[in-house]
């Protein structure tokens, strides 16, 4: 007999939108979670208007929101708020992205969810937190980056950061410690029977991220340069190297066995080798080496070599040697198409059998009650 998902039972009001909490919900979901997302009238969540389409709305946020159920709620209509409140009592968790305060002024904070559930796991996801001189400003990933120092850790030769390549904090500052405090918080209220409110500050979790810029300051009182730390660009054991062909070789041989290999596969002259102290003599070196060669050379030396080297892939290289993580089994569908799934953290022992799961359309409508129905209940 297959084991049920670890939430299955437990119930989601979503009033969150675009990535963070959209994205946090749909790993609940995956653990078996029934979630309704409440959504703005008359269009629902801004992502829906982003292109590529699949369907009615689009791709980002058909893949977001598999499983899910939805409805347009305009949440400053009282009846509205009368009906949300209802269904608090059978809410497990909430999950909310608004600045702080608004959802306290619609009368839908975590102390009116809390007097008709004592249990609720209420989860705020928010730039700056829900407090302190920053809490009410706008931002976005781009912003939270920069601001915690993490944006300006990595210059190219001119001395000038560039944009990551994803937003590190909506999903490391505010997906994954929502999901990680929703599920914290629900083991102690199953043990207590108490609930709380979950204050998940984008800015303030990505410090985790700069733990080695942080142990830097505290071991030695200094903090580090731009682009000349370890793993920064400072030495040439950790670099990315420009081919012939205008491609790229992401080295990483960090330790010294990987090192003396590397060095042994692109001719590395002996007296090079000992690179401290040396580091910018060395990464001239090395980056001659492998710009006098194509991409598809390096690649082939580097293969079956434990070097820690390789060719930087496209995504459709990366794609078709399976390495996105895509799952063809975890589909997604709607009107007119049925694509696979975004890749979830979520084992599979602990998810949904594979299969398709829909994408939720926008309905409308003050229909009672909402858990335990099907897709395109409302509220």
């Amino acid at each position: 007999m297959t084991a049920l998902p670890p939430l299955s039972g437990r119930t989601v009001l979503d009033f969150s939108t675009l990535l963070p909490g959209p994205l946090a919900t749909l790993l609940l979901a995956e653990a078996g979670a029934d979630v309704l997302r409440l959504e703005r009238p008359p269009h629902g969540d801004e992502m829906r208007s982003y292109e590529p389409r699949l369907g009615a709305d689009s791709a980002n946020y058909a893949l977001l929101n598999r499983g899910k159920r939805s409805v347009a709620a305009d949440l400053k209509a009282p009846e509205v708020r009368e009906r949300v409140l209802e269904l608090a009592a059978e809410t497990d968790i909430v999950v909310e992205q608004f600045r702080p305060g608004v959802m306290d002024r619609l009368g839908l904070g975590y102390e009116d969810f809390r007097s008709v559930n004592p249990g609720v796991v209420y989860c705020s996801i928010t730039g700056y937190g829900q407090t302190g001189p920053d809490a009410p400003r706008a931002g976005h990933d781009l912003n939270y980056l920069a601001e915690t120092g993490l944006l300006g850790s990595v210059v190219d030769d001119r001395g000038d950061p560039h944009l990551p390549p994803t937003v590190l904090a909506d999903i490391a500052g505010g997906t994954y410690p929502a999901v990680m405090n929703i599920l914290l918080a629900l083991f102690r209220r199953d043990a207590t029977g108490e609930g709380c409110h979950l204050d998940v500050s984008m800015t303030a979790n990505i410090g985790t991220l700069a733990y080695g810029y942080l142990a830097t300051h505290e071991g030695s009182g200094r903090w580090p340069v731009a682009g000349r730390d370890l793993l920064t660009g400072g030495s040439p054991r950790y670099r990315i190297y420009r081919t012939s062909d205008g491609r790229h070789v992401a080295a990483a041989p960090l330790e010294e066995r990987f090192w003396q290999r590397f060095c042994d596969l692109i001719n590395l002259p002996e007296h090079l080798r000992a690179d401290r102290g040396r580091e910018d003599e060395v990464i001239a070196a090395v980056t001659e080496r492998i710009a006098a060669r194509t991409a598809e050379h390096w690649r082939g030396v580097f293969d079956g070599e434990d070097a820690c080297c390789c060719v930087v892939a496209t995504f459709e290289e990366a794609a078709q040697a399976q390495r996105l993580g895509t799952r063809e089994a975890y589909r997604v569908t709607g009107d007119g198409f049925d694509v696979g799934g975004l890749p979830v953290p979520v084992d599979d022992t602990l998810r949904h059998p594979p299969g398709a799961r829909a994408a939720p359309p926008l309905w409308t409508g003050l229909d009672a009650p909402t858990f335990g129905r099907g897709q395109g209940s409302a509220v």
